[in-house]
């Protein structure tokens, strides 16, 4: 018996570990999650039912609007998510990457994994205390209705609903609005630096921001060539976008992708105007910050749709 407790307690120390190590950090599923969902899954009754405490892990929304143009946002508004939690003090989110290694493990889709008794079991299986996930609705005058839930693994209870609607332009502010309804939920304070902090955007331009979302799917399906090539277009339209920059990084450092000198070139220079170091004065680095106030009111953009 003592042997059984012990093996439980290792087996949830390896997961924790594996979940929020750094050096796991990217968008590429790797062999080594994949590995690690294969484990979880086959020893899924012997998983202890304790939760890593201020863990969190954002599930993929599910496109309910019937437009099939709108599905990069089921993984975009998680990922967008996923980067602003992730600078909350006291808060561990649980990578992305290891979300897409159980989905590919257990056959299921974005809709799939979040139907009824699947969320707690998703839960369990990452160790989370919390999980949020939603729905992308159809709203009045074509906006868009975002519904995040917030579930208590341990307890299976829902914290409660946060609901936001807008136009597919004023994405910025969904986002935003829905990050602070879940840190509300949450019962975590944050003073106004941090608040201002957290209101910073990974871009300000829809169409970097739609090309970084077709890169992460295209990695997910092992297109790796053309996952770089929209992390380089996202890059191009905004050089200090979010995320773009290392995730192209990591198909480069795992070999994945085949860099010509102009890509090298184009990497060395991005390095040296994103690369926020104790060089840079406190001006360079404030200009670098976009906030709500930066996106035009008016954006056309038809980018998530064929």
């Amino acid at each position: 018996m003592k042997r059984t407790w012990l093996s439980k307690v290792g087996l949830l120390s390896l997961l924790w570990i594996v979940l929020v190590s750094p050096s796991w950090a990217g968008q590429v599923v790797t062999k080594d999650a994949r590995l690690w969902a294969k484990k979880a899954l086959a020893e899924e009754k012997a998983l202890p039912t304790l939760t890593a405490p201020n863990t969190l892990a954002v599930l993929y929304f599910q496109n309910k609007t019937g437009q099939s143009g709108l599905d990069p946002l089921q993984k975009g508004l998680t990922l967008m998510l996923i980067t602003d939690l992730s600078a909350v003090k006291g808060l561990q989110i649980l990578e992305r990457v290891k979300l897409q290694a159980l989905v590919e493990e257990m056959g299921l889709g974005a809709s799939g994994l979040v139907e009824a008794g699947t969320a707690p079991r998703v839960g369990k299986l990452l160790g989370a205390q919390w999980l949020v996930g939603g729905d992308i609705l159809e709203g009045k005058l074509e906006q868009l209705k975002i519904e995040a839930n917030t579930l208590d693994v341990p307890t299976s209870k829902m914290l409660g609903p946060s609901l936001t609607e807008g136009k597919l332009t004023e994405l910025f502010r969904l986002e935003k609005e829905l990050l602070f309804e879940i840190i509300k939920l949450l019962k975590i304070d944050v003073n106004p630096e941090e608040e201002r902090a957290l209101k910073k955007l990974c871009t300000t331009n829809l169409r970097a921001l739609t090309d970084l979302f077709r890169g992460v799917e295209a990695s997910d399906r092992g297109n790796y060539e053309k996952a770089a090539e929209y992390y380089e277009k996202a890059l191009k339209e905004d050089p200090n976008i979010c995320i773009a920059k290392g995730a192209l990084d990591q198909l480069k450092d795992l070999g994945l992708i085949k860099a010509p000198k102009r890509s090298r070139e184009m990497l060395r220079s991005l390095r040296e105007r994103t690369s926020l170091t104790d060089q840079l004065s406190p001006e360079d680095a404030t200009k670098r910050e976009r906030t709500l106030k930066d996106v035009p009111a008016t954006v056309q953009i038809d980018l998530f749709f064929p």
